[in-house]
């Protein structure tokens, strides 16, 4: 009898330690889940993977910030279950996933904005959509092509790295998919294009709103003290200072800021695991708080009912 029971204990042990190594012992709260966003979108993203975390014990969320081009390489690989973006699955990557039988779901969780940056010391704070246009496609190589009585010389235009959903939004956008010009090259990060801008006068730096948008944010706040963040304006002959906007929440929301974006959550698990999990808590109440404390616009704007008699 004690030899058929220790026999049965084996069998319950071994059973139990081969479980979590199958592919599918995760569930919308607990186990190990590959997650890679853009790098774009750091701060907002490592706030919504700690208060997952810290509700969820048993939850491990192993978040990987890369370019807009390495996140979708790594979605198709399989590296990664779910991927955070500004741009939905186009129609070859659409194509791609039928021909395996499978459906990514798309989830909008927030809009974003692309931040235009300059050195403290720039006298300059304006600049229109059609001038930013000018100086991306190399027409205006010169701050004094911009604003005459400049004195800062050549332009240099700084962005994150290459495959950055920055660029690829601005060429889209504003030069029809055209190459930037010559005097625009990579950096390694968003901070790292903060910190060339602080050391150069006459810099231009594009960056996600993400890293500078949180008012409650320290290191938010320190990058924001280094540099200016540039007034925008779609308006052909601006006149009135009411003609140009900061990418600020507001003006986000009404939609007068000219670079905003959307930004998704995209998910191939299939089926209810810990990256549908995540998904659901950052498209949620609780993590579009999150969005909102960012400076980020969320999708699904949290309501407060207040009951009157």
């Amino acid at each position: 009898m004690k030899s058929i029971s220790f026999y049965l204990l084996c069998i319950f042990v071994t059973a139990c330690g081969t479980d979590f190594k199958k592919p599918y012992s995760d569930t919308p709260t607990s186990g190990i889940v590959k997650i890679t966003s853009d790098e774009t979108l750091q701060p907002l993203i490592d706030s919504e993977k700690d208060t997952f975390m810290g509700l969820y014990k048993y939850a491990q969320l192993n978040v990987s910030h890369k370019s807009e081009s390495d996140c979708f390489q790594d979605f198709i690989n399989d590296s990664s279950k779910v991927i955070i973006v500004s741009r939905k699955l186009n129609d070859k990557e659409n194509d791609y996933f039928k021909s395996r039988k499978l459906i990514p779901i798309t989830t909008k969780i927030a809009l974003d904005a692309i931040a235009i940056i300059v050195n403290k010391n720039n006298a300059d704070s304006i600049l229109s959509i059609k001038q930013l246009a000018s100086i991306l496609s190399g027409e205006k190589s010169n701050w004094s092509d911009l604003f005459p009585n400049s004195k800062l010389g050549k332009l240099s235009v700084v962005f994150d790295n290459n495959g950055s959903s920055n660029v690829r939004f601005l060429k889209d956008k504003l030069l029809s998919g055209n190459p930037l010009a010559s005097n625009c090259f990579a950096s390694q990060s968003n901070p790292a294009v903060i910190k060339y801008v602080e050391e150069n006068k006459n810099a231009i730096g594009i960056i996600g709103v993400s890293w500078i948008s949180d008012f409650e944010n320290k290191e938010s706040q320190n990058f924001l003290s280094k540099i200016k963040v540039l007034d925008l304006t779609t308006v052909e002959n601006p006149i009135y200072p009411d003609d140009y906007y900061k990418p600020y929440q507001a003006y986000i929301a009404l939609s007068q800021y000219p670079l905003i974006r959307e930004v998704y959550m995209i998910n191939r698990e299939g089926r209810a695991g810990l990256g549908t999990g995540f998904v659901s808590f950052v498209a949620g109440d609780a993590g579009q708080r999150i969005v909102r404390i960012a400076g980020l616009l969320p999708t699904m704007m949290p309501v407060r009912l207040i009951k009157t008699e």
